[in-house]
């Protein structure tokens, strides 16, 4: 509260000496120290609704003489966070708690005083101190207090503000209520940039591609234009669906209107490129950035990562060390690709190094390490660090080990794995059926029955796989044993033709060796 008392004096002294008061006798009842708040105790409990008439004390400001603008709406919240802060502490003592400075001030509470302050009549909230109430009630992702204060917004008349509007929307879009987003967004009267965005993100989050695009594509023909909050959101739908034409179009929009320049933005091409398969642009993306934040490298380092570029990774880790320091999520990145490419000794390095600048692996970072052991099969390193995590291992963790048991053959630490596995997640499929067939590999045939009896039970089944690809800018998607689609019979016959044609290779190969022993030689080739 001292410091919002600070504030006061780049104000004129004769405006702001009557809201001084008030704020005084504020402190004096909810201050927030602990001397105010001794004194606060021996005076008796104040009268909050009273402190709180300070909002009204607070003087308007006026633009160009006529148009009454709100102001120090900064202020009034600081202040209502301190005095609804400083009765949550005491509620808390009472009950032994424990508070935080931050955290002690619950959100509801807020909601809770601007409901009963208009109820009473007391104050009058003006559009900035609603929409930071939606705000809070989207951060909890309460619906139903947002939907009461929706309620109060239309009884006051302010459903017709752009700023309110694009508050409710943001909050209807964060709680999953689309519908109410999306009309929220229809019944006003005026829409802005944030307006379009924060419905296009709604869209975007919820995975629903083709309203996210064609509301972009709206807001194209209307007379607001997309900021770097849009084209970021436009970028990530494109990452998630591998819709590399259309990033690269949005991407020459975003450069014609000047918005190269945001890091944000570039950080979000880079991902985009980076999983589109377009490592090349992602690099050149990194590149023309002239102040590269933590997400640019560890945007870069994942790209890199994600296309097997281990070595890439190692060099840029270390020319990211003279320039900023590294984080978890960019150890994660690398541990990655050590993994993919099996660089026991550097991902080692790395792990250490990792604890060495004082971060704490996290269940990824093991994950990542135990893949990597069990990949590389050194099987009992890999059980040996399960062991020394310093929390208890998760489902994939303990796949990973399984997965790594099975191609080398370690059939006891194998079943140990599977069965810790299903302990954790007893609905999937998979473990069962790599369970059952460890037990088939040693004879264990009672076991076997015993594990496929289990599936049954529970009705299990496991997931079919799928992957996609675009082509002339349409995506087609691909199910393992569906032949439904006409282009799978003409993609298996391309196949069949590969394959013909590679045998076709690999006799000639063989005919044209001198070596006594062709039937060696072909397992050594099919071992490459």
């Amino acid at each position: 509260m001292r410091n919002h008392l600070f504030r006061c004096h780049q104000f004129d002294n004769r405006t702001v000496l009557p809201a001084l008061a008030a704020i005084h006798l504020v402190v004096a009842d909810f201050g927030t120290s602990s001397v105010v708040l001794a004194g606060s105790r021996k005076q008796g409990s104040g009268n909050i609704h009273s402190a709180l008439k300070v909002l009204d004390l607070v003087p308007t400001r006026y633009h160009n003489n006529d148009a009454e603008v709100p102001s120090h709406h900064r202020l009034i919240n600081d202040c209502m966070y301190d005095i609804l802060g400083a009765q949550s502490k005491q509620h808390d003592k009472i009950k032994g708690k424990v508070d935080t400075p931050r955290t002690r001030f619950r959100k509801e509470d807020m909601f809770m005083q601007i409901m009963e302050l208009h109820r009473r009549g007391e104050i009058t909230s003006d559009t900035n101190i609603l929409a930071s109430v939606l705000s809070s009630c989207a951060d909890s992702k309460i619906l139903t207090r947002g939907a009461q204060l929706h309620a109060l917004i239309v009884k006051v008349g302010y459903n017709s503000s752009v700023l309110v509007g694009s508050s409710l929307i943001s909050f209807y879009s964060r709680c999953g209520q689309l519908e109410n987003a999306h009309r929220v967004f229809q019944d006003m009267p005026t829409k802005n940039t944030v307006s379009w965005t924060a419905l296009i993100s709604g869209y975007a989050q919820d995975n629903q591609v083709e309203p996210c695009l064609h509301l972009f594509a709206l807001m194209r023909q209307s007379v607001c234009k997309p900021n770097d909050i849009t084209f970021a959101t436009i970028f990530c739908v494109c990452t998630n669906h591998a819709f590399l034409a259309l990033g690269k179009s949005v991407h020459g929009l975003q450069m014609r209107m000047g918005f190269d320049s945001y890091v944000h933005v570039s950080n979000a091409l880079i991902s985009m490129y980076a999983k589109c398969g377009s490592i090349g642009e992602a690099q050149s993306t990194f590149e023309s950035i002239a102040c590269k934040d933590l997400v640019s490298w560890n945007s870069m380092i994942f790209g890199y990562s994600q296309h097997g570029l281990a070595e890439h990774c190692l060099s840029l880790l270390k020319e990211m060390e003279e320039h900023i320091v590294p984080d978890a999520i960019t150890f994660l990145g690398v541990l990655s690709s050590c993994r993919h490419a099996c660089l026991v000794a550097e991902g080692r390095h790395c792990f250490q190094a990792m604890i060495e600048h004082g971060i704490k692996p996290e269940l990824d970072h093991y994950s990542c390490m135990v893949d990597l052991l069990g990949r590389a099969g050194l099987i009992d390193e890999a059980w040996d660090l399960i062991q020394t995590m310093s929390m208890p291992p998760n489902g994939i963790i303990w796949g990973s080990l399984l997965a790594s048991c099975r191609v080398h053959g370690s059939i006891s630490i194998g079943i140990h794995a599977a069965e810790h596995r299903l302990k954790l997640e007893p609905g999937c499929a998979a473990t069962h059926v790599q369970l059952a067939n460890l037990y088939a590999s040693i004879g264990c045939w009672g076991d076997v029955a015993r594990v496929r009896k289990m599936m049954k039970e529970r009705e299990l089944k496991t997931n079919i796989g799928c992957s996609w690809i675009e082509v002339a800018n349409n995506v087609y998607t691909f199910t393992a044993e569906n032949r439904s689609k006409s282009q799978v019979n003409n993609v298996l016959a391309i196949l069949d033709c590969l394959q013909l044609h590679m045998e076709c290779k690999y006799d000639i190969l063989i005919d044209g060796l001198e070596c006594d022993d062709h039937e060696h030689l072909k397992f050594s080739l099919n071992t490459i």
